[in-house]
């Protein structure tokens, strides 16, 4: 395998990616994964239309820092038009790449005829990536899909063909029909199929949940590069764990002190990121502090007062007593 791909002009570690997840991978999160080894990562979802009509948020969610390159803006939207004007408008933010997005599966996206509805429209996908191509000029336009609207019409690979046609860099495949949303098994034969159709690289999605997944990933589907998205909830280590796996390299997992101790800095940077009060940005950081808790021992209590946390002294309080619970319950085993 070798150690890295291009996406248009832009090089990019073949590790693991962080997927763009909305109302979740936000810069906090994004530095975080970051930080422990994501080689590539991709904003939240931003409405085209949206930031045609100068949407106030454009700039907290288009602006890229230079220690979460390479990084995405992803956008959304089912107009040609609009998607063109808002290429030009996240430009100005030196976005690394735009990428669109053809899989999100909710209603509100979906009822507008973005997201994975446009997998049941390949022309209108294909003349929204054109348009966003020729706005883009020499900056990459990737595209993520699904492997199609419904059991019943996968078309993934025809959907890939078309958007290389139209111009995409790169194609990002999650492995799940709309339908499914995010149940049931993510299928790497459909990313293997999409990887045969085109020959622009391809990036697999779906159920990384490790570095043993994530090479299982790169081995079935033959793709150019893996990316996680609910697998680094509570975990940004995830990417430490996959580079050393990569690297032939012996992994050791963070101890709960560690964990913890990650909990509370991701925490820190999302109240020091955010304009909100300590209050308000705490419950951001909630779900956060909950996930960093999974799979202990009397986790499901705890993370339930993580959804109580009102204050960053609180989250440290928290955090002491969870370590003790454990400590206490390895004692008396």
């Amino acid at each position: 395998m070798t150690d890295t791909l291009l996406i248009g002009n832009k090089a990019v570690p073949r590790t693991a990616a962080l997927a763009p997840m909305a109302g979740v991978a936000d810069r906090a999160y994004r530095l975080m994964c970051k930080k422990y080894g994501a080689a590539y990562v991709v904003s939240e979802m931003v409405s085209a239309k949206g930031i045609c009509y100068s949407d106030r948020k454009t700039a907290e969610l288009c602006t890229v820092t230079d220690e979460e390159r390479p990084m995405a803006v992803q956008l959304f939207g089912s107009e040609p038009d609009f998607m063109a004007e808002a290429v030009k408008i996240v430009l100005e933010y030196r976005s690394d790449v735009i990428d669109i997005n053809m899989g999100c599966p909710v209603p509100k996206v979906v009822g507008t005829g973005a997201g994975s509805a446009l997998m049941k429209d390949v022309k209108l996908a294909a003349d929204i990536t054109e348009a966003a191509v020729k706005a883009a000029g020499e900056t990459p336009v990737t595209v993520k899909i699904r492997s199609g609207w419904s059991s019943d019409s996968i078309n993934a690979p025809e959907m890939a063909k078309a958007l290389e046609a139209a111009g995409a860099a790169a194609i990002a495949v999650h492995g799940r029909t709309r339908d499914m949303f995010y149940s049931g098994e993510s299928d790497s034969g459909v990313i293997r199929a999409v990887k045969e159709a085109v020959k622009v690289p391809v990036i697999g999605n779906g159920d990384i949940t490790d570095a043993d997944s994530c090479v299982k990933m790169y081995e079935e589907t033959g793709c150019d590069l893996v990316m996680i998205g609910r697998g680094s909830y509570g975990n940004p280590f995830i990417f430490r764990e996959i580079e050393a796996k990569l690297r032939g390299e012996e992994y050791q997992p963070p101890a709960l002190e560690e964990k913890m101790d990650v909990m509370l800095e991701h925490i820190r940077l999302i109240l020091e990121i955010s304009e909100k009060c300590e209050e308000l940005a705490m419950h951001e950081a909630r779900k956060h502090a909950a996930w960093y808790m999974n799979g202990y021992y009397g986790s499901a209590k705890f993370r339930g007062r993580c959804y109580q946390l009102s204050s960053y002294a609180e989250a440290e309080a928290l955090a002491e007593e969870f370590i003790e619970l454990q400590r206490s319950r390895q004692n008396s085993i």
